[in-house]
């Protein structure tokens, strides 16, 4: 008996260290998406968003294929997936999403594109129902409202000195919950690696059709590395974030999305001098709570097996 209950204290104490590890992995993961966006607001001083893309989605590919390819042997690279349609539509809304955000984060301070963009779970939860055919009941709804609101109160239309720009990083959250949405029609049937290889294939093969035309080629060597690790970034970046959920549930990891926001606003400090107001706050508070309530509602329901709520 005594062995027995050795065995099962070891399991809970390794699932314990293993949320652990999840939930650090998916803050270091933030934190390189948020020095990524304090690299791309630097640059787009002198180069155009998409470059900048194109050289995210060309580094990020060249990521994935070196670190997948010696696991998963060189079969990876034939790239297979029954389902191309949805493998470049999901690829497009996460095209989408990375320029609204570049274009954007020019003239938009870091703490509110990033408070714009945690939009994105409102938007999944209103349009999970035409996409996915679940419906959202009145409790979800209020938060989706809320979620609305607190992206009114920072942008303030009509008030304030809030630039116009802001608009594109909503784009960010549209596409970018759509991105969402598609890959969850897909993670029963695609392997997750091979679908974020195939993304970033038709991203970098996309924006190489034009990014000639504008292209800006960097005169320094610590342009050329700014630039050049906008991939490394992005790639691991998402690889740790995409194991942090193999290895702790979606509940408990989520939430931490949102140290986006604090990362944000100490890198918008210390590198640009800008620190949100409290009507910032505020806005970005009912964001975070909109979210984190629907998350909550998402694991109650689906532990009840309800589809309501």
């Amino acid at each position: 008996m005594t062995g027995s209950q050795d065995k099962g204290s070891r399991r809970a104490h390794q699932s314990r260290d293993r949320i652990g590890l999840a939930i650090l992995l998916v803050i270091v993961a933030v934190a390189l998406f948020s020095i990524l966006n304090a690299e791309v607001k630097i640059l787009r001083a002198d180069y155009g968003a998409v470059q900048l893309v194109w050289a995210r989605y060309a580094g990020a590919l060249v990521f994935m294929v070196v670190v997948f390819t010696p696991v998963r042997g060189p079969h990876f690279l034939r790239l297979r997936t029954a389902r191309p349609l949805a493998q470049v539509l999901r690829g497009a809304c996460l095209l989408s999403s990375s320029l609204c955000f570049f274009l954007a984060i020019k003239w938009v301070p870091l703490a509110l594109a990033a408070a714009i963009t945690m939009l994105g779970p409102v938007f999944i939860t209103a349009l999970s129902g035409p996409f996915l055919g679940e419906r959202v009941g009145p409790r979800r709804w209020t938060a989706v409202i809320i979620g609305f609101v607190g992206a009114l109160v920072i942008i303030r239309p009509g008030f304030g000195d809030t630039p116009w720009q802001i608009v594109f990083t909503l784009g960010t959250a549209v596409t970018s919950a759509l991105y969402a949405l598609i890959t969850r029609r897909l993670s029963s049937s695609e392997d997750a690696a091979t679908s974020t290889t195939i993304t970033n294939l038709l991203g970098t093969l996309a924006l190489s059709l034009v990014v000639w035309s504008t292209w800006n080629t960097p005169p320094s060597a610590l342009e050329i590395a700014m630039i050049a690790s906008l991939g490394l970034l992005s790639g691991l970046g998402h690889y740790l974030y995409t194991v942090a959920l193999g290895w702790g549930p979606a509940s408990v990891v989520a939430p931490f999305n949102y140290g986006h926001l604090i990362f944000s606003a100490i890198l918008g400090f210390l590198v640009f001098g800008y620190f949100p107001d409290l009507w910032a706050w505020v806005g970005a508070g009912l964001i975070v709570a909109s979210g984190l309530y629907i998350g909550y509602r998402e694991a109650v329901l689906s532990k009840s097996g309800r589809r309501t709520g």
